[in-house]
């Protein structure tokens, strides 16, 4: 791997490291996300306590986090399908355990969307949209959110792809299901919070 390629997979770590729903709620609200609702930073917890809107931004930032530092390493890394993928990876962990942040984030799952719908759009299209019909039907996004990790690389496989965008997904599958170990308890449980349900206190 060149300097430039190690330069690409640094600058997406970084650039994932920024967790827009702790400056979020910092800027509007004066408060640590982490300490309220679920203590994740990310767009659901967001949901719960700032409401809709930065919810939704936060979303659509984190997801950007994900495609930026795909095509961060296309331009400035080798021509190798591999720097892309790992500097996916990267935005991924900066996101999951960011610097900036004494390493405490979310859980990667709009960055992932990022990262997965830039290296392999159609089988993360169709995981994506079996992951929203079954948050809909179920209302728990953590199960939606399994699913599209859990669905792209066993699509990947399908489509024929066995490379590096394939081992790429399922290394962020790994990470996703470690970082929902817990949602995945509460869901056998029956326990999990679900989308719209007052499972953390609004800030107002």
């Amino acid at each position: 791997m060149s300097l430039t390629s190690v330069i690409a997979v640094i600058i997406s770590y970084l650039l994932g490291s920024v967790s827009f729903s702790v400056v979020l709620a910092r800027t509007l609200k004066g408060i640590d996300i982490r300490q309220h609702g679920s203590g994740n930073a990310g767009a659901t917890n967001t949901l719960r306590v700032l409401g809709k809107g930065p919810a939704i931004l936060v979303l659509v930032l984190d997801v950007l986090k994900g495609i930026a530092a795909i095509w961060l390493g296309r331009w400035i890394g080798d021509d190798s399908d591999w720097v892309p993928a790992i500097c996916g990876i990267a935005a991924i962990i900066g996101h999951n355990w960011p610097i900036y942040f004494r390493f405490r984030g979310g859980k990667g799952i709009a960055t992932t969307i990022g990262v997965m719908a830039s290296l392999a759009f159609l089988p993360s299209l169709i995981a994506g949209l079996i992951a929203i019909v079954s948050i809909v039907i179920t209302r728990y996004v953590s199960l939606g959110s399994l699913l599209f990790v859990g669905l792209t690389p066993i699509l990947l496989l399908i489509m024929g792809a066995h490379g590096p965008y394939f081992w790429t997904s399922l290394i962020i599958c790994v990470f996703a299901f470690w970082r929902h170990r817990t949602n995945i308890v509460k869901i056998a449980q029956g326990k999990e919070n679900k989308l719209g349900s007052k499972g953390g206190s609004r800030v107002v």
